[in-house]
This record gives structure tokens, sequence and C-alpha cells, in this order.
């Protein structure tokens, strides 16, 4: 048996404000710096030793994994971080207030870019270059199942390696990739997926068997 954890980042400065973020950098806030405090507390009492720290390239997910490793005193671990943990990509609608957008585009259609499987958001005109991403990886926006395509790549070469030679990995994540990420280990189908919620700082452990079939899964 092997354990795999994953949490979504504490509460950042757009969670605060109800904005769509996607791939814009923001921070945490207080909350969400106590958040990550708690969830790590919460994770050293489970006395769990990891062999790799899995987090994305945007700072509320690398600020919440370095907290988190404080807490736990397992600061010294290797922290992995790649473009594929993002956050989908909400295209046009980054930086909108989400009531905003439902006064645009009605709630019916703002909950099916937040929530379905394959609703894709209005796109970038032109995605925005940086420094951390190469010429053309940007999206200009991404349905729920485009961001699957892109994130389990990295947890077939990556994390289900390590947890196959029994070595317990951590995540620290997204809410819409760590949706698409318990869709595939849960196998919960595409109207299913709506349901499914991941809120801030709030630690998920999974017990895994060798073929990584899930033993036992409980909310930290």
């Amino acid at each position: 048996m092997v354990d795999l954890y994953i949490m979504r980042h504490g509460q950042s400065t757009a969670n605060r404000d109800n904005i769509f973020t996607g791939w814009s950098d923001v921070a945490l806030t207080e909350q969400g710096i106590a958040q990550a405090k708690i969830a790590g507390q919460k994770l050293a009492q489970a006395n769990v030793q990891f062999t790799q720290v899995h987090t994305s390239y945007l700072r509320r997910a690398i600020q919440t994994a370095n907290i988190v490793l404080e807490q736990i005193d397992q600061l010294y671990l290797p922290m992995r971080k790649s473009w594929r943990l993002n956050e989908r990509h909400y295209g046009a609608l980054r930086g909108m207030n989400k009531d905003t957008a439902k006064e645009q585009f009605g709630a019916w259609q703002v909950q099916q870019w937040r929530r379905s499987y394959v609703a894709v958001p209005p796109l970038l005109s032109r995605p925005e270059p940086k420094r951390q991403y190469p010429l053309g990886l940007e999206p200009r926006g991404e349905s729920l199942e485009m961001a699957s395509v892109r994130l389990l790549p990295y947890w077939q070469d990556v994390i289900a390696p390590g947890l196959r030679q029994g070595q317990n990995q951590l995540i620290v994540a997204h809410g819409s990739t760590l949706r698409a990420l318990i869709k595939y280990l849960e196998q919960i189908d595409d109207a299913d997926i709506m349901q499914v919620e991941v809120d801030n700082g709030s630690p998920i452990h999974y017990q895994l068997d060798q073929q990584l079939h899930i033993i036992k899964k409980e909310f930290i």
C-alpha cells in the first residue's frame, strides 16, 4: 500500500474577490496562508513521510506547498513543478468577476464553463507570452477535458511510477486540475464530475494498492 495526498492551494486573492483566475499568477491571502498552515498541521498529525512533492508553476500553489512542508518538517523534500499541474485556463474569462460573468452570459452558461467536463470558455484572442512558458505552450482557454489531457501524462510518467515503488506522494495544485485527477482515479463519468468540489486547503488522502486502485479515501 502507498499513500497519495492531494490538496488545493489556500484561498488566493482571486478566490477572495470572486474572480476567474486560471493561469493568472496570484498570491495567497492571509486566510489562505492560515488554511495552508492548518492543512500542514493535520498532515503532521497523520505522520506521513513523503518522497516527493508536486505542484504547478503558479505561486498560490507553490506558496501553499512550502507552508505545508514547513509544518510537517519536510522542507528538505524535492519539489517538482510542472505547468501540467496549472489550473485550467479560463481563456477570456480570466480576470472577470464571476457575478459579472453571470450577468453578461447567464448563470446557466457560466455554470457549464465552470463545472462541465467539455464546455470551453470564451477564448483569448491570443495568449500573452510569459518567461516560464515556451512560446505557444499557454492555451487560449481550456475545458476540464482539455486540462485533463495535459495533466494525465504527468501523472502517468512522474507521479504514478513513484507510487508503484511505494513512495508516498503529495500533490498541491488547483481546483480544476485536481477535479480532473479525481475523475481519472475514481472513474467518475462526465456528467457526475459537475458535482465534485475541491475546497481550498483541505487535503484528501488516497490509500492505493500496487496497481494504484483505491483502497481507502478520506478527507483530512
